[in-house]
């Protein structure tokens, strides 16, 4: 089947992976820039929110157990994260900030089962392409030799809902 469509180029960005799940791989795509037109319009973003890091350090497994619950996470412990990184996808449409630095408090006491070890989902390694897919009018993405991370525009918490209740 040949199907042909005049869509622009920002509606392609990100479509690549779709397209690929909907045919199982076995779709071929193609596409040829046809001339400028007007405006039409928005196109759909995503329905999720992001979990953004609450404060600098490294990330831990016990931070990163509990926001797991929330969502789906973009790193491992061991991650540097500052303030404003967004850390994983939240499963609802809002924004929350996570702590994914949050270590367990040590005690004397032991309990049985209390001290299992925490199992943590792998997490979503994003490409460059669905890292531009994934992000919103109020987050970037950074690109470096060795990493390539999401963050917020404005990295402060507090100066983020400022700017959120203004909008």
């Amino acid at each position: 089947m040949r199907l042909e469509f005049k869509i622009p180029s920002r509606g392609l960005i990100g479509y690549r992976s779709e397209f690929l799940t909907d045919t199982k791989g076995n779709g071929i795509m193609n596409h040829v820039f046809h001339g400028f037109e007007p405006f039409k319009g928005e196109i759909p973003r995503r329905q999720r929110g992001s979990m953004v890091a609450w404060e600098d350090g490294e990330a831990v497994t016990y931070g990163l157990y509990n926001a797991q619950e929330r969502g789906s996470l973009f790193i491992t412990p061991g991650t540097k994260v500052y303030e404003g990184m967004i850390v994983g996808e939240n499963s609802r449409a809002e924004d929350i900030v996570i702590n994914v630095c949050k270590k367990k408090h040590v005690t004397n006491m032991r309990a049985s089962g209390s001290d299992e070890a925490l199992r943590l989902t792998p997490p979503v390694i994003l490409s460059l392409e669905q890292c531009l897919e994934f992000i919103e009018d109020d987050e970037l993405v950074e690109v470096t030799p060795k990493n390539i991370r999401l963050r917020k525009k404005i990295l402060n918490t507090e100066l983020r809902a400022k700017a959120r209740r203004k909008e």
